[in-house]
């Protein structure tokens, strides 16, 4: 499987994606799912830029990227799979077997949000909804860069 990261991270493309994940996990693409960039040339020059040049990034929308995501997982480049949303990545991992982890990046405070950890805040249905998808065999943990210790969802408290 090349989907080397399938993350939820509410800043999409920034620093700590680009050089925390992509550069120690040697990604070459980044396959951004949110219906808003995917439909602006602004918002998808300004994600553009944020990626080294070697890292080609491409923007779905959520209707194409379960198609999109599974022809990813098949092929031998390092894919990270990026959404900003908790309902966009479970939505995603539910209609492609290519997602088998989800990693809990940057989802931070809102309306209705608890923090879990300095990072992760979630609403009650979001944690739900990650949990039946753990239980429908998808590993979920929190970790903020690859050299922090993974925090499975159970710990979560």
């Amino acid at each position: 499987m090349t989907i080397v990261v399938a993350r939820i991270d509410d800043r999409l493309v920034h620093g700590q994606v680009v050089i925390g994940w992509g550069r120690p996990l040697n990604i070459g693409r980044i396959a951004l799912v949110d219906d808003g960039v995917a439909a602006s040339e602004f918002e998808q020059d300004l994600y553009r830029m944020a990626a080294p040049p070697e890292v080609e990034v491409e923007f779905l929308t959520e209707a194409a990227a379960p198609e999109r995501v599974t022809v990813l997982g098949s092929l031998p480049e390092r894919v990270l799979v990026l959404t900003g949303t908790v309902a966009g990545m479970t939505s995603l991992a539910r209609a492609t077997a290519a997602i088998r982890a989800v990693n809990l990046g940057g989802v931070h405070d809102g309306p209705g949000r608890r923090e879990y950890l300095r990072f992760l805040y979630l609403t009650d249905a979001e944690r739900a909804d990650l949990e039946a998808l753990a239980a429908g065999g998808v590993l979920v943990s929190a970790q903020d860069l690859p050299s922090s210790a993974p925090v499975a969802l159970a710990e979560f408290g």
